[in-house]
């Protein structure tokens, strides 16, 4: 037994000495782990544990001017646990009035959508960056944005999606940190932070232009070829 051990030290020092000291290898960090690498170390949202917390902070909360201008927060609604997420840019006057997020026009467009593919709003979760309607649906501002983005990331790191769908280019750009068009950024999947993200069309961008319905459904079928895989 002394015999093998001292085999075994003598083993352990011979490998020192070629490769160094035996450093453990850290575990990979999760994809919740990851995402709030993304958020200052000091912001609130680190402390807070459940999406209700996270709700309560987003409703009593005045990060930026259009938050106090609001009708209702528009936190984001959908199973908590689920595998996908859809993220959208901002609400619109519909979701103002309801605090809830796709209600409108497009909202209504989005479920059929959804639908096509086999999913209910029950099964996933549904989200926008800011949680507050622009003054007259104008595009978010970059000091709005980010603002509320600690506030998504959050929601991301709780819920855990192994798959996230974009719709429009400003979630998409903002996600993805690119400047690309959206007609460059859709079509693939895109490897973030150990999920999944594709991007498509706004349904609000779909009313107004229906010859983008066709590659939106594309968007939509790949998205479900993917988390249908084995």
């Amino acid at each position: 037994m002394i015999h093998a051990l001292h085999y075994l030290k003598d083993s352990l020092s011979a490998e020192i000495g070629l490769h160094g000291p035996l450093v453990p290898l850290e575990p990979e960090k999760t994809f919740a782990q990851k995402i709030m690498d993304l958020v200052d170390t000091q912001h609130p949202v680190h402390q807070i544990r459940s999406l209700d917390a996270l709700q309560e902070y987003v409703q009593s909360s005045i990060l930026v001017p259009i938050d106090a201008e609001r009708t209702n927060a528009v936190f984001g609604e959908g199973n908590p646990q689920a595998d996908i997420m859809l993220i959208g840019e901002a609400p619109g006057a519909d979701e103002d009035r309801q605090g809830r997020p796709f209600v409108g026009r497009a909202g209504q467009l989005l479920d059929k959508m959804i639908a096509a593919i086999d999913l209910s709003r029950s099964e996933i979760f549904i989200a926008n960056i800011l949680k507050s309607r622009p003054p007259g649906n104008r595009d978010p501002n970059p000091d709005e944005i980010a603002a509320h983005l600690p506030v998504l990331y959050r929601q991301m790191s709780l819920i855990q999606p192994k798959f996230i769908l974009c719709l429009g280019r400003i979630a998409s750009q903002t996600l993805l940190g690119s400047r690309a068009p959206l007609g460059k950024l859709r079509g693939q999947a895109h490897a973030y932070h150990g999920s999944t993200l594709l991007s498509s069309y706004h349904p609000a961008a779909l009313l107004r232009n229906p010859n983008w319905k066709r590659p939106a459904w594309e968007d939509l079928k790949l998205l479900r070829q993917l988390y249908s895989a084995p």
